[in-house]
């Protein structure tokens, strides 16, 4: 709220900082550095870093895009000119994606917008790919929540909701499809805070819904903001209205206006204030209303996001918190994608810079093998579009190139060794063993399954009894679907898959090395190795599960694994 003064005071500093002479009492290089910190902090200070989440079909895709219009990185709306100009979705990239009308993998987009520099990230609403979801909110400092109003809260938005808890993630929520008959305005605010456990301050206000929607009152501003159909790119009817009870309103609203004095009078009575601590531990969420689709409300949202959403944030390691403003360069890698350019065949890795300052040709440290390496190119994301970049600043996301060296949870740091957490793999659910069409190609088949293993699409297990089978293991089932179609497109395998009788996952640990040989013998029909050579038991029963823990009480077997930490069922 206060990011106009702070920086006004930033500035102010840097033009001390230029006046003083050179025979202060710092030396030439400390007052450089003085100015470098200065500018870092100015930097940091401008960055939103949030996800889009939703229940699929809510209308993320289209309000992100529509987003993407008033940041000027797009010109035209790709998933709503689709049928005239064959465009597609901006953040739609895959072929799959393309066929089937859906979103399957988060896509990265930076734009610039008022003064902030902007980081979005477009995340699956599909519940199959929720795995992705997960960790990509680990990478923001706030989220975009997109509920339908004729359906309310869905269950993929109160599975994405429990993992923002979690974090205490920031919640910005809209309300979306207006346009169309819904829930009252009332009983969707409702539904939110029972259903979602955060308390709900309309910020903006609906007047009518469907044929009837008139526009919003916004609150704050005390504007009214008239709808017009198909206003896409025509600008909005704003009119200023501190008085509700002004005869102005009876004009413009007809019969509606005292409906609206209604809500207004009734939301000044029921709902709280807000309060910015309670929305920054994220207890309370504003509330905006509109229709992504006709671009209303959209604007008022992204402000929102300016004014209110914080900037890039402290993070958890294994041995202390790491702060955005430390000068020593820190990042971790949330997310791994191959052949985002076919012709290249290349792989990335995606970036979240904590803290210092990126800039090409920068040294760092990866710590889980051990060795130096220099980062000589980074990109920027556009979807699928990338700029190289010489400098990036804690907030952003950078791709840098990755032959196999980088994996989903691996710090890279500039000094000290350093390990963030919070980046889990999920034991899976379903299980599919892969059939390869054609025996020669698979060596291609072994270095397709790597690299999208890598990528978190899927994950891969090779039974003990039997190292040349591939169980495929996902959250999902169209997981199964994107993994054929992408060896097929990408790799040049047609292969399929048949079920196998397993039901989940779980990552076997033990200090008693003769305990862990014994039981990996006795159960050997059901043991594997996962893509990182992990002992893990495939699990058949999970009534059986239990009775074979309480058996075995010196083998942890583990739900979830981390980099470096997992998490033990109890």
């Amino acid at each position: 709220m206060n990011s106009r003064t702070k920086k006004d005071n930033i500035h102010e500093q840097q033009q001390a900082l230029d006046r003083e002479p050179i025979s202060a009492a710092y030396s030439w290089p400390e007052k450089e550095s003085k100015k470098m910190t200065i500018r870092n902090n100015d930097e940091i200070s401008r960055r939103r870093t949030f996800a889009i989440i939703s229940h699929p079909d809510a209308g993320k895709t289209t309000l992100t895009e529509k987003l993407l219009l008033f940041g000027g990185a797009i010109q035209m709306a790709g998933a709503v000119k689709a049928r005239k100009a064959k465009q597609f979705a901006a953040s739609d990239w895959m072929a799959i994606e393309r066929e089937r009308g859906i979103s399957v993998t988060t896509s990265v987009m930076k734009f610039h917008y008022s003064d902030a520099e902007i980081n979005l990230l477009d995340t699956p609403g599909h519940q199959d790919f929720s795995e992705d979801t997960y960790r990509v909110l680990t990478a923001v400092d706030s989220a975009l929540m997109v509920i339908d109003g004729a359906k309310g809260v869905e269950t993929q938005t109160r599975k994405l909701m429990e993992v923002c808890r979690i974090r205490n993630t920031p919640i910005i929520t809209f309300i979306n499809k207006l346009d169309r008959e819904g829930r009252e305005p009332i009983d969707l605010l409702h539904d939110i805070e029972n259903t979602l456990q955060i308390e709900c301050v309309p910020f903006t206000w609906p007047i009518g819904m469907g044929k009837s929607f008139r526009g919003v009152y916004d609150l704050a501003q005390k504007e009214l903001r008239l709808f017009q159909a198909g206003s896409e790119t025509r600008p909005q009817d704003i009119v200023t209205i501190h008085d509700l009870s002004s005869p102005k309103l009876d004009e413009l609203l007809k019969s509606q206006a005292s409906d609206l004095r209604d809500d207004i009078e009734l939301l000044s009575g029921a709902a709280n204030p807000f309060e910015l601590e309670q929305f920054l531990r994220g207890n309370q969420t504003p509330v905006f209303f509109g229709s992504a689709l006709n671009n209303f409300g959209v604007k008022e949202l992204l402000d929102a996001v300016i004014k209110l959403a914080p900037q890039p944030q402290p993070r958890a390691t294994a041995t202390r918190m790491v702060e955005p403003q430390e000068e020593a360069f820190s990042g971790f890698v949330f997310k791994i994608q191959a052949n985002m350019d076919p012709a290249h065949r290349d792989r990335l890795a995606f970036l979240r810079i904590c803290s210092g300052r990126f800039h090409r040709g920068i040294k760092v440290m990866h710590h889980r093998v051990g060795r130096e390496m220099v980062i000589k190119d980074a990109t920027i994301f556009m979807a699928q579009d990338r700029t190289n970049t010489e400098e990036a600043f804690p907030g952003d996301i950078i791709g840098i190139h990755n032959r196999g060296t980088l994996k989903i949870g691996d710090t890279i740091t500039e000094k000290e060794p350093l390990q963030y957490l919070g980046i889990p793999n999920f034991a899976p659910a379903l299980f599919k063993q892969v059939i390869l069409r054609n025996p020669l190609r698979a060596k291609q088949l072994k270095k397709g399954l790597q690299q999208l293993t890598e990528e978190g699409t899927v994950q891969v297990f090779r039974p003990l009894l039997n190292g040349s089978e591939y169980i495929l293991g996902a959250v999902g089932a169209l997981q199964f679907d994107v993994t054929m179609s992408r060896l097929r497109d990408e790799y040049g395998v047609e292969a399929s898959y048949n079920p196998v009788d397993f039901a989940s996952a779980r990552w076997l640990v033990s200090d008693n090395k003769e305990d862990l040989d014994k039981f990996t013998r006795r159960h050997q029909s059901k043991m594997a190795y996962d893509a990182e050579d992990h002992l893990t038991l495939l699990v058949s029963d999970l009534w059986l599960l239990k009775k074979t823990m309480e058996e075995w009480p010196n083998i942890e077997f583990r739900i979830f694994r981390e980099h470096s930490l997992a998490s033990t069922e109890k």
